[in-house]
């Protein structure tokens, strides 16, 4: 094993933004050097910032990104002008590794390739992610890289749940459900130690909403399935459908892929319920006075916890309820919300420690024990690369 100090960048490229995290692996310990991120992609106004391990600003400004590079090469030109640390090894989040990858893997051109092949998995984010890779390995020459994917802690899934009752012939094609969110769901059971509850639920809220089920530390369902887009509703996805629903559109109302694409992604969930916002935060504050603001908000409520009891009757019980991403970790209404109803679980909120957003929220008397833990899929995937480039057995 190479106990070495190593310095690792964790990246994530999406269409709108470049984000990255800079650790230091040395003598057993992990530190966050910086994070930041290039925003606004192909917009108007973009921003770029960086801040170092404690949070202090190093650099925050308006921006303008008209392009994928322009956003690339600004982000790591101030990189390199703050000085901070060229890496030995880059990792990135890829969201889908079809029906053939889920461990993380050193790329190589051979990788590249396949993932090209891939891209119909999932064409919003491979193509992106794809050119990250690339673009990294310009940046730093000759310097490894990872890739991570978000379908792997997933993989371990019964066929029962994996399966799509579909004929046989689209499974053997890739056609499944394949789960996601899964970098911070490993990091969640990482957070919990080596002897976690045995039956655990965690709610990945944010922008894209899932939740994942746990027996005995091994993955036994996941909301999300084929794509990013199924589920429960999220802030500007669907969720599930009635595949009827979506064939009515396509022959009877003009939809094609594109639009279909646009309106299941982009325009519906918490956005297209409230007709107002797709941030719950704002929705939160237009809840007592706009009704469509709160039938969202009660929708998203609804569907969050009939998924928990769902979950909870294929594990045969609950023992942790954990919260965590975005609107899990900061929204505490909408927890309370979701946990009012799961009283037969033996969930039990103290209300002013979820008010507080403490790490334990479940009341003293709670049979079920519920918490709120922040993810942090950037260390996972720094994690991940650390162990693949430089550990041997």
């Amino acid at each position: 094993m190479d106990d070495g100090p190593r310095i690792v960048l964790s990246f994530n490229s999406g269409s709108s933004s470049h984000k990255f995290a800079l650790y230091r692996f040395a003598g057993g310990r992990e530190e966050l050097i910086a994070e930041g991120a290039a925003e606004g992609i192909g917009v108007e106004r973009g921003r770029l910032w960086i801040r170092d391990g404690s949070a202090r600003t190093l650099a925050d400004g308006a921006r303008g990104f008209a392009r994928f590079e322009d956003a690339f090469d600004a982000l790591f030109d101030e990189i390199a002008r703050l000085g901070l640390p060229h890496p030995d090894a880059s990792g990135h989040r890829i969201v889908h590794g079809g029906p053939d990858h889920f461990a993380p893997e050193r790329v190589t051109p051979a990788l590249i390739e396949e993932l090209r092949g891939l891209v119909p998995f999932a064409p919003l984010h491979l193509p992106v992610e794809i050119r990250g890779l690339e673009a990294m390995a310009a940046r730093y020459a000759g310097r490894p890289q990872a890739v991570c994917f978000d379908t792997g802690f997933h993989r371990g899934m019964p066929e029962i749940a994996r399966r799509l009752a579909l004929p046989r012939a689209l499974w053997d094609e890739g056609i499944r459900r394949y789960g996601f969110h899964g970098l911070s769901y490993e990091y969640i059971m990482e957070a919990l130690g080596p002897a976690p509850p045995a039956r655990v639920i965690i709610a990945h809220l944010g922008n894209g909403a899932s939740m994942a089920a746990v027996r005995d530390g091994n993955p036994v369902d996941t909301t999300m399935g084929f794509t990013p887009s199924g589920g429960f509703m999220m802030s500007t996805r669907s969720g599930d459908l009635d595949p009827g629903a979506l064939l009515y559109l396509l022959a009877h109302k003009g939809y094609d892929a594109a639009r279909l694409e646009r309106t299941i992604n982009r325009e519906s969930g918490l956005l297209g319920v409230s007709g107002l916002s797709s941030d719950v935060k704002e929705l939160l504050e237009a809840r007592a006075s706009d009704p469509r603001v709160a039938l969202a908000l009660d929708m998203f409520c609804y569907q969050v916890r009939k998924q928990v009891g769902a979950f909870a009757a294929a594990m045969g019980g609950l023992d942790l309820l954990v919260f965590t991403a975005g609107i899990g970790e900061r929204a505490a209404p909408v927890r309370a919300e979701i946990c009012r109803g799961l009283r037969h679980l033996g969930v039990m909120l103290d209300a002013g420690r979820n008010d507080a957003n403490a790490d334990t929220i479940g009341a003293a008397t709670s049979r079920c024990a519920v918490r709120v833990i922040p993810t942090n899929e950037d260390l996972m995937i720094a994690r991940h690369t650390r162990r693949t480039l430089f550990e041997s057995t």
